[in-house]
């Protein structure tokens, strides 16, 4: 009897071997949900109303192409965006970790964030626009800016997981590939122009239960003037080093000045060495320096008579013990910013 079961126990171990030998190994990549490219694309579509809700599309790729007559809203953060051969469309995108790029477009109306922005071969676009390096376009004509000015509850998360910041947008600064001479490609939407108006509102059912507001107050991105011409020979410079609640400080800090009919011009995010603070705050960089290593630094140009004596007096009365560098004096603001801000550019190479 021994030598049955020891035969038997031999045949159920090579039956075994080779059971899993005819399995062939399984590895974590191969248990990944498929994706279906046609999940992620709005094609060959006209007269139509479309999007995507929150949690659709998850950081993958989106394209956009032969469409005329659309409305699109992607509410949702993606890894990349092409929008190709599109007529007359009226277009939402969420926050976009690298580029977008139209292509042989025109006539369309638009609201967007990416890291990198690019148009060519395009003609008449409006775009609100957050990007956070200089926005380029190519053989292209009247193509019309303005700053980004939007929200829904999953925005500003949508930010994060696309790995953009608010304070990070240069969506004037706009680098023409092909300039004509004696004319301009490009120019800035009117600044009293009403992004609703531009670019309304869904209005399918599916789409409308994203509760959308395109008030200047509640818009994600800070509203700023970014290029255009000062009001004022007066600006002042406001750092907010890095905390549990620089954003939200950032965000009341602008209220207040703007409510006191100051301008936002600009806003960067932005890490900062102890020679870049050397070169910032000058006599006062070693009140920062311990503040640097908690993470980057929010800077905020405002502009207006009195924005640097505004800027203190709120700052004093709200947050008083809250360490912020405030431009000392009139005199010092215009050379605060132009430190801060040639510093922050060509780190993050703009």
């Amino acid at each position: 009897m021994g030598c049955f079961f020891s035969k038997r126990s031999k045949a159920e171990k090579e039956s075994r071997t080779e059971s899993e030998e005819e399995q062939p190994k399984q590895y974590s990549w191969d248990q990944r949900e498929k994706v279906d490219p046609k999940d992620y694309m709005f094609n060959g579509l006209k007269d139509e109303t479309v999007g995507r809700l929150p949690g659709k599309v998850a950081g993958q790729q989106f394209l956009i192409q032969d469409c005329e007559n659309c409305n699109i809203y992607i509410f949702d953060h993606s890894a990349t965006i092409t929008i190709d051969d599109c007529t007359n469309c009226i277009i939402f995108l969420g926050p976009v970790k690298g580029s977008v790029f139209f292509r042989n477009c025109r006539d369309c109306k638009c609201t967007l964030a990416c890291q990198q922005f690019r148009v060519r071969d395009c003609r008449k676009l409006e775009v609100f626009l957050c990007c956070a390096t200089q926005p380029i376009i190519e053989s292209s004509t009247n193509i019309k800016f303005g700053c980004f000015q939007w929200y829904y509850p999953e925005l500003a998360f949508q930010f994060k997981d696309a790995g953009l910041s608010i304070f990070n947008n240069t969506w004037s600064n706009i680098h023409d590939f092909t300039p004509v001479s004696g004319e301009l490609n490009w120019s800035l939407l009117p600044e009293d122009a009403v992004v609703q108006d531009y670019v309304p509102l869904p209005t399918t059912e599916e789409l409308k239960a994203v509760r959308v507001s395109t008030e200047a107050n509640k818009s994600i991105v800070p509203i700023s003037r970014g290029q255009r011409q000062k009001s004022s020979d007066e600006s002042c410079l406001v750092v907010l080093f890095a905390g549990d609640y620089t954003i939200a400080n950032a965000r009341k800090l602008i209220d207040e000045m703007v409510g006191k009919h100051f301008f936002l011009v600009q806003t960067k995010e932005v890490s900062m060495k102890a020679e870049d603070a050397q070169r910032v705050f000058r006599e006062k960089a070693p009140d920062f320096l311990p503040l640097l290593n908690k993470g980057p630094v929010i800077a905020l140009e405002f502009n207006g008579d009195g924005a640097v004596e505004g800027c203190q007096r709120i700052v004093n009365e709200i947050f008083n013990g809250t360490k912020m560098f405030v431009s000392e004096s009139k005199e010092k603001a215009s050379g605060d910013v132009d430190s801060f801000y040639n510093f922050a550019d060509i780190q993050m190479g703009i």
